[in-house]
């Protein structure tokens, strides 16, 4: 039987070499998974039960087994190229809808926005429709579409406004008069078009009113105690006179030029001393708009009221807001092409600290249209475009599959696979739950093959078929002998 033996280890050893040179060849195929060829022993039946004594028939090829460890990850200039770190594999759609699987993510996409591999075949997940992901699965397309405009309907302001500032000279609000305002900021709205409008916030420190404050000679008295911070240096309005007040008696009685030669009797006077209280003002595109509950003198423009308590934090607006600091009743302004709706103001982190005027927060939740600029995919699976508008949305989400046993996966080329009653059923979901892997966008997944350890393989599998071939040799050998024997 040595013949046969020998015949059984050529074939078997071949068959090695078959599946190292494979795997050589594909050394440099991404995600390519390597193969094993397993091989079993023979041994014929025995009319005698063979036993310990039996010698074998030689040995058989068991199976090639392909080795789904993983590959290297390799960065690319592809932003469609994907790889999958960890278990898992694409679903592909081929023609008729027939389903295979890959660890290959070199994708493009086709003339009609679908994400496709080299065979044309496209790439499952769950597509998003408005941002919105799918729950149904299907071929993902990157749509082209634009995102429409939103207009403007939220807006946020967080200044600090100088505590230390003066009420201005000109007590009457006007856009085009600095004497009228302490400070001002700006900010880009958006129409229901998508058209930008800039629209202005205008502050102006409030006087702070002291009833019952009249003044003899040089000297103001005052029906409370001047518990409102008045100092050395603030001015003072009773009627249609103003002093500067010069020096502090007691709480209630203060030095103040210039003297008077007839006496003013008590009344409400107002100081630019500690006032705790705001005017804001808007305009858009240089019009003024109120809100809905302007109040007189100043009702052009006039947005609210802003009132601090002694710690600089806001207490209260008018008109009310609740929360406090939001601001729902603004009127809409009317641009001649598009609309805004009605504004709504959050003044809730504006302060009034001892400091320069600052703006930290000024945002608003409106914007133009946007052409798609371009797209990447996150760890998840999730394809996230980016707009010219600075926007971003969700375009959709890769779908992986696992198997129970991927070793019994059926290799059809192109680096696919088809599933079998081996492998078992796809336990398809998204990347990062249960046994998936996650992905890694401009990146692809290298072969497995270790070149070295298969070119030292290939030397042993050389010499084994050496050593069979010399087995038939010697049982060649052997048998002519016994011919020539007389």
């Amino acid at each position: 039987m040595s013949f046969q033996q020998g015949l059984s280890g050529l074939n078997t050893s071949a068959k090695q070499l078959d599946a190292i040179g494979n795997n050589v060849a594909n050394a440099n195929t991404v995600g390519f998974k390597q193969s094993q060829a397993q091989f079993a022993d023979l041994y014929a039946a025995s009319l005698s039960g063979g036993g310990a004594a039996q010698v074998g028939t030689g040995s058989k090829l068991a199976g090639v087994v392909q080795q789904f460890s993983q590959g290297n990850i390799s960065n690319t200039n592809n932003t469609n190229d994907t790889a999958i770190s960890g278990q898992g594999f694409f679903r592909m759609i081929g023609v008729g809808g027939s389903i295979a699987y890959s660890r290959n993510g070199q994708f493009q996409v086709d003339k009609n926005g679908f994400l496709v591999n080299s065979q044309g075949h496209q790439v499952a997940g769950y597509q998003a429709t408005a941002g919105v992901i799918s729950v149904t699965q299907g071929a993902l397309q990157i749509s082209p579409l634009p995102v429409p405009p939103k207009q403007t309907a939220g807006i946020v302001v967080g200044a600090n406004l100088d505590s230390r500032s003066a009420t201005p000279v000109q007590p009457i609000f006007s856009t085009i008069d600095p004497t009228s305002y302490n400070s001002s900021t700006s900010l880009t709205l958006y129409d229901s078009l998508g058209g930008n409008h800039i629209g202005s916030l205008y502050f102006q420190r409030q006087p702070l009113v002291i009833p019952n404050a009249g003044v003899t000679g040089s000297t103001m008295t005052l029906a409370a105690p001047g518990s409102t911070g008045l100092a050395i240096g603030n001015t003072v309005t009773i009627g249609a006179a103003t002093f500067t007040i010069t020096g502090v008696t007691s709480a209630t009685i203060y030095t103040v030029s210039p003297p008077v030669a007839a006496p003013i009797a008590a009344a409400a006077a107002t100081t630019n001393a500690g006032s705790p209280t705001w005017e804001t003002f808007l305009t858009v595109d240089g019009a003024l708009v109120s809100s809905a509950a302007a109040v007189a003198p100043q009702t052009a423009g006039h947005l609210a009221t802003l009132t601090f308590d002694t710690l600089g934090k806001l207490s209260a607006t008018a008109p009310v807001s609740s929360p406090l600091g939001t601001l729902l009743n603004v009127v809409s302004f009317t641009p001649a092409n598009g609309s805004l709706q009605p504004l709504t103001f959050n003044f809730g982190t504006t302060a009034q600290f001892g400091g320069n005027f600052s703006v930290n927060t000024l945002s608003q939740d409106g914007y133009t249209f946007g052409q798609l600029n371009g797209y990447s995919t996150a760890s998840d699976g999730i394809i996230l475009g980016r707009y010219s508008n600075g926007q971003t949305q969700i375009l959709g989400q890769v779908a992986l599959a696992n198997f129970t046993n991927p070793q019994g996966l059926q290799p059809i080329g192109n680096n696919e696979w088809v599933e079998t009653s081996t492998s078992g059923a796809p336990l398809v979901g998204k990347p990062g739950t249960a046994s998936l892997g996650v992905l890694q966008s401009s990146a692809v997944e290298d072969s497995n093959v270790d070149l070295t350890a298969e070119l030292v393989t290939m030397i042993t599998a050389q010499r084994i078929y050496q050593a069979n071939a010399q087995t038939i040799k010697a049982q060649d050998q052997v048998l002519q002998t016994l011919v020539n024997l007389r």
